[in-house]
């Protein structure tokens, strides 16, 4: 069977939408499953649906990558999209042609450079990790390329400068608060350390748009299953080294000014990109809704005999009790949309009941001291402030990782606590030494003397949390009936 290419596709007389020739519009650093899933999707649907006619070239960001797949498939991959929407299974299949080839700049310095010096050139997009954008004075200006990606950036735009050309639009999409602004922060130390002419850090700094972002898709990457790859390959009619998979649910949130949403082909095609004057509250909703859900209900789920979250999803108790958390205790306390933050919540039903990934309740389980006082408390605290009473549900959730944490202590391992579930299995709770040290040291409390050290803990709360009117004697009964009825029951009881 012949790999994809251009040719390949030809032969097979492939029908679908494909775009072989191109200006390169986008230098994009990183070749990944994310962005060729997520960022280079949109591109490709806009010249499909709004004629936007660009291509991407990809960088390698680091010296080992996809340079050759992607070059021997002619930037040619296939995309899954998969998931559930509106309860109805989604399986659908695109082949991606927006990208046009891949450039390895440990081995291709110039190519990269040639990019840069390109008047086609309009958007540079990045996805380096949460350790790839940062300063060290390791990086060189005369390295080819310097070691860290805002240096290869710093260069990149300084060849663009000398070339007198215009300024571009930057993307970043690397998992990190204000992405954009840290990413210009550490351009600017670069012209600083290099020495660069003022004239390079004013054009910089006034003539290109650092625009920072939030990205929301889960991407799975390869399929495991080879009999599944093995008879895609023979519907397909060709074998992709480069097969992709996805999430059917995709949003680009994009910090930026009023002229960039018309200037992106995104809004043409009714694509889920929005350009937004602050990407804060939109970051706030994903961490409060999205994650906070996952932490909110995920450890009774556990407790309660449940191992992946698509299953929840069908358990009435489980859902329902989600469902209050989100709609009635957390959507009140956040500022956007009420029908956009609706919409959102809605989808989150979807993303978690999606029939092909068994997401593991214990691997959302990991650090969830840290998660619940960053998803969580925010929400409990403000609907404290502004309903004058306790959420039910948050504070059942905050009973259930006590009990996590705490159900029938077997033994502290070097590197978690071993508890045992109601059923009898054994699992691991893995966290900072320091909670986990803690809930080994009061294994032997009883639940009263427990809920009591655990909210005046202020190294996990940064506050007492007993000085909320009401709570210690709500924490200590939801724990209580976890404990005797079963966190299923308890959860049910909520509602």
């Amino acid at each position: 069977m012949e790999q994809l290419s251009y040719k390949t596709l030809k032969n097979i007389n492939y029908d679908g939408y494909l775009l072989e020739n191109a200006p390169e519009k986008v230098l994009q650093f990183g070749e990944g499953n994310f962005l060729r899933a997520f960022v280079d999707y949109f591109f490709d649907v806009a010249n499909e649906k709004a004629d936007w006619n660009g291509k991407v070239v990809l960088a390698q960001p680091i010296a080992q990558g996809l340079v050759e797949m992607v070059n021997e498939q002619d930037g040619l991959y296939t995309l899954y999209l998969r998931g559930s929407g509106k309860g109805r299974k989604i399986d659908e299949k695109r082949v991606i042609s927006s990208c046009s080839r891949c450039i390895n700049p440990y081995q291709d310095f110039e190519a990269m450079l040639a990019v840069a010096r390109s008047k086609d050139l309009e958007y540079i997009v990045s996805n380096t990790t949460e350790a790839g954008i940062v300063h060290e004075s390791e990086s060189k200006f005369d390295q080819q390329p310097p070691i860290s990606f805002p240096a290869k950036l710093t260069r990149v735009l300084f060849e663009r400068y000398k070339a007198n050309l215009g300024g571009v639009v930057i993307l970043s999409c690397e998992l990190i608060d204000n992405n954009g602004k840290e990413l210009l922060r550490c351009v600017n130390a670069y012209i600083d350390d290099w020495k660069l002419e003022d004239g390079f850090k004013k054009w910089v700094n006034e003539e290109n748009t650092f625009c920072s972002t939030l990205v929301d898709r889960i991407v799975p990457g390869r399929i495991r299953d080879a009999e599944e790859v093995k008879k895609l390959e023979k519907i397909n009619g060709y074998t992709d080294k480069l097969l992709d998979v996805g999430e059917v649910f995709g949003v680009w949130i994009i910090e930026g000014p009023e002229w960039l949403a018309e200037k992106l082909p995104f809004k043409k095609c009714g694509l889920n990109v929005h350009v937004v004057p602050d990407v804060t509250p939109y970051k706030k909703r994903k961490v409060r809704i999205l994650n906070g859900a996952h932490t909110g209900f995920v450890l009774g789920a556990y407790l309660s005999g449940q191992d992946i979250v698509r299953d929840c999803m069908h358990n009435e108790s489980i859902k329902g009790f989600m469902n209050k958390m989100l709609y009635d205790e957390i959507i009140p306390t956040l500022t956007l949309d009420k029908n956009d933050l609706m919409e959102f919540a809605s989808a989150v039903a979807d993303r978690f009941n999606n029939p092909f990934v068994n997401h593991e309740l214990m691997s959302i389980s990991l650090n969830s001291t840290s998660k619940w006082k960053a998803r969580n408390m925010p929400s409990f605290l403000t609907y404290v402030k502004e309903q004058g009473k306790l959420p039910a549900c948050l504070t059942m959730s905050l009973a259930a990782y006590i009990a996590f944490y705490s159900n029938d202590i077997q033994r502290r391992d070097a590197d978690g606590l071993i508890c045992k579930r109601p059923a009898g299995n054994e699992y691991k709770v893995q966290d900072d030494a320091w909670a986990l040290d803690f809930y080994y040291a009061h294994k032997d409390d009883t639940a009263a003397e427990l809920v009591s050290a655990v909210l005046t803990n202020t190294q996990m709360w940064d506050k007492d949390l007993t000085k909320i009117d009401g709570l210690e004697a709500a924490v200590l009964a939801d724990l209580e009936m976890i404990r005797t009825k079963g966190a299923e029951a308890a959860y049910a009881s909520c509602l």
